[in-house]
């Protein structure tokens, strides 16, 4: 199986670097930052039975109200790709945060489901301007293991995406309702606006990617010039399939457990919040992503995901299965699927063009998902809920093995123009 070097050839007139402790430390807070917009995002699914009752909106509505807030990422995703160009990328995570914040204390105060329509989807553009700076900024701060450093800030999130619910439920039944944890989160993210402005160092947030004269010809005359390239669109789809399967998932599987297994709101938020905690896998499915061929990693997680999605909807009852199928989902679709996919975006065009494919691969992934949750709901009400799963979290991920099996990875910027470079 091919291997692919990790390393990249710095800029000469790159920032001085930091020391390593202080660099930790600075990832430590952007991973924080990052881990509040799971929080943010995945509370809302569980506090959805509560929220339908209060507002008076049926299921398929509360399904698009989950997962609207993709659509603000996906939209928000390549226009903040060239907005990177123009401004720092320090600049543009605070803002993105402060969007965020500001339309998730807004949530709480909504009458229906309109203005939450609007609230959530622009939470996602805040989410999607801080996403594509920091990961351009990690990527290119830890170039040589690009990755594994992104596969550190999903297990943030995903941590985010565990506390987030399982908190949620405490804060609302101690202060009085499904209002409470949005409250609390936007102001949090207030909070971190402020530090990120001030606290996190231009010398770790705007390293350059290394340009095409820097680096050896023969590491990017095989790589495309072109940003929209046959791999890059072949990735966008296989991330669409994915996206529009996890959120399936995300936005109603809470629902499901309450109204047809009976579980009550502490269950049901550990069983969904416990997804989050599946990308714990993205470390070591980060280092695997930086040696292995993309394509069989993407392909095995996504045969595997389809089995997973599959048995949530059609399996065990009881919360301990439902618990560890929770997680292995998570597992797959943040831990291994996102890590992997969006690293193999980057490697798709050449370096100067890697912040602006992050921002493809951000809408690719987020906008098809927008409608998800609306689709599920469609699904369960015609097919029931086995069979929404088996359209949505089995046939269609097959179909995404099929597609990304079709990748060509000797056009990637770290390999070499016979192949991938270091294949044994």
């Amino acid at each position: 199986m091919p291997r692919f070097p990790a390393g990249r050839v710095p800029a000469p007139d790159a920032l001085p670097r930091l020391s390593r402790a202080v660099a930790v430390g600075t990832f430590g807070v952007l991973a924080i930052a990052y881990g509040l917009h799971g929080m943010g995002r995945q509370v809302f699914p569980v506090l959805l039975p509560g929220i339908r009752a209060d507002l008076g909106f049926g299921l398929g509505a509360g399904g698009f109200l989950a997962t609207v807030s993709t659509l603000g990422v996906g939209l928000a995703g390549i226009p903040a790709g060239y907005l990177l160009a123009r401004l720092s990328r320090r600049a543009v995570m605070a803002v993105g945060i402060l969007v965020f914040a500001g339309c998730t204390v807004l949530t709480a105060v909504a009458t229906g489901v309109g203005d939450m329509a609007v609230y959530r989807a622009l939470s996602g553009v805040g989410e999607a301007l801080q996403n594509v700076a920091l990961f351009a900024a990690v990527g290119a701060y830890f170039a040589a293991h690009r990755a594994l450093a992104l596969g550190g800030l999903t297990v943030a999130y995903g941590i985010g995406s565990f506390l987030g619910p399982v908190l949620g439920v405490q804060l609302a039944g101690a202060l009085g309702g499904w209002t409470a944890p949005f409250w609390v989160y936007g102001m949090l993210g207030l909070v971190l606006v402020v530090v990120v402005a001030t606290f996190v160092s231009r010398r770790f947030t705007e390293q350059p990617e290394p340009t095409s004269d820097e680096l050896p010809e023969e590491t990017v005359a095989h790589v495309p010039a072109s940003l929209y390239n046959r791999n890059l669109v072949l990735i966008s789809i296989t991330a669409a399939i994915v996206g529009v399967a996890t959120y399936g998932y995300i936005a109603l599987y809470p629902t499901f457990l309450q109204e047809q297994l009976g579980f009550g709101p502490a269950a049901t938020a550990s069983a969904a919040g416990v997804f989050g905690l599946g990308a714990l896998v993205a470390l070591p499915a980060g280092r695997l992503a930086d040696r292995w061929d993309p394509r069989v990693v993407v392909a095995v997680a996504l045969v595997a995901g389809a089995g997973v999605g599959r048995l949530l909807f059609h399996g065990p009852r009881d919360l301990g299965g439902q618990l560890g199928l929770s997680f292995a989902e998570g597992a797959v679709a943040g831990g291994v699927l996102f890590v992997t996919l969006h690293a193999a975006m980057q490697r798709a065009v050449r370096p100067p063009m890697a912040g602006r494919a992050s921002g493809v691969f951000i809408a690719a992934f987020h906008v098809p998902a927008a409608f998800a949750g609306y689709l599920f709901g469609a699904l369960v009400t015609a097919a029931g809920w086995a069979g929404a799963a088996l359209w949505q979290l089995t046939v269609l991920p097959l179909a995404g093995a099929a597609v990304v099996l079709l990748v060509d990875v000797r056009r990637f910027a770290d390999a070499g123009p016979a192949g991938p470079a270091g294949a044994e």
